[in-house]
């Protein structure tokens, strides 16, 4: 791709000097047909020194950018870059094309247009999956349940019986989404598994990772809002809602009925207890413990989790302890 189509297609201004783009790689590494972006000032250095062909900078970064490489001034490198990228490398896609010999699709299961089904692919009874969906190899997808319009699901992946995928959702390999929520009473004669008859609902443009899983509703559903990016590795409990372009890191446990709302970050291996309401725009850092409801915008950390700064004179003091016993002892 040029340059300037490529800018054309951004609708930013034409910048630079023509010239054709191979792809993209970081400052360090680019060549000059390749793009790249300035959007953390640690790599200060390798942005004066990049040979890329083009780098995405700010107005005030324009200068640090070398001979031979064109600034293109924008005032979200990250974000841009990212859109260039899909531009540039157009989404990923199972290589199988049609229905392969050894999938299973059951009689009654509806296929849109354009369906990919991978060997070994199991479609349940009365499931239907949306135009240009790809089913990977080994995927199974339960009875009644739906996939989307241009809805991926990753090779070994599980959607189970009744659940929901929407348009432009991404599953990744190895992901669960619908197995039975963790519901036992209690009883004189050991525990009584409660029937998980709720479902997941997946929205558009979600994407779950690898090995991720959320479990059905015990009553009501497990809901999933449109552009939320779940990470790998990460257990969402039975009940809970994640609201709107929520992004979770990976290793992060959800217990159920929990409440989160849209536009958080939650940080990688934290820890959210049964029944808790996160309020819209939060910021958790990662391996935190959160054991109460948390108001809206607010950033914390620790376990059991704080306001930032409270964590942060937390740790300030403790690496203050071993001085502090010295001179005790």
């Amino acid at each position: 791709m040029r340059l300037f189509e490529l800018l054309d297609a951004l609708e930013l201004p034409r910048q630079g000097r023509d010239r054709d783009l191979t792809g993209a790689a970081p400052l360090d590494q680019a060549s000059p047909s390749e793009l790249s972006f300035f959007a953390n000032p640690r790599y200060r250095e390798q942005l004066s020194t990049t040979a890329a062909g083009a780098v995405f900078v700010r107005e005030r970064h324009r200068a640090l950018v070398p001979d031979g490489t064109d600034a293109i001034v924008c005032d979200d490198p990250y974000a841009m870059f990212a859109r260039a990228a899909q531009l540039l490398y157009p989404e990923r896609r199972p290589v199988w094309r049609g229905i392969a010999d050894t999938a299973i699709v059951a009689s009654d299961a509806r296929l849109g247009e354009n369906v990919s089904i991978g060997p070994g692919a199991i479609i349940g009874p009365s499931a239907a999956i949306g135009d240009g969906a790809c089913i990977d190899a080994g995927a199974v997808i339960g009875a009644d349940a739906s996939i989307g319009t241009q809805a991926i699901v990753y090779a070994n992946a599980v959607v189970a019986d009744g659940c929901t995928v929407g348009d432009r959702t991404i599953i990744h390999s190895g992901a669960v989404i619908g197995a039975d929520g963790f519901g036992f009473a209690p009883s004189a004669e050991g525990l009584i598994k409660i029937p998980q008859i709720g479902r997941v609902i997946l929205g558009n443009d979600v994407e779950i990772g690898a090995n991720t899983t959320v479990d059905r509703g015990a009553l009501g559903d497990t809901v999933i809002e449109d552009g939320v990016k779940l990470d790998n590795l990460i257990q969402v409990g039975h009940n809970t809602r994640i609201g709107a372009h929520t992004v979770i890191a990976g290793g992060t446990v959800i217990a159920g009925s929990v409440s989160i709302g849209r536009g958080c970050m939650i940080g990688g291996q934290c820890a959210i207890a049964g029944h808790l309401s996160i309020g819209d725009g939060c910021q958790v850092a990662g391996r935190s413990g959160i054991m109460r409801d948390v108001e809206p915008g607010s950033k914390i950390g620790g376990a059991p989790a704080v306001p930032h700064a409270q964590w942060m004179r937390q740790l300030a003091a403790i690496q203050k302890l071993p001085d502090i016993l010295r001179k005790l002892t």
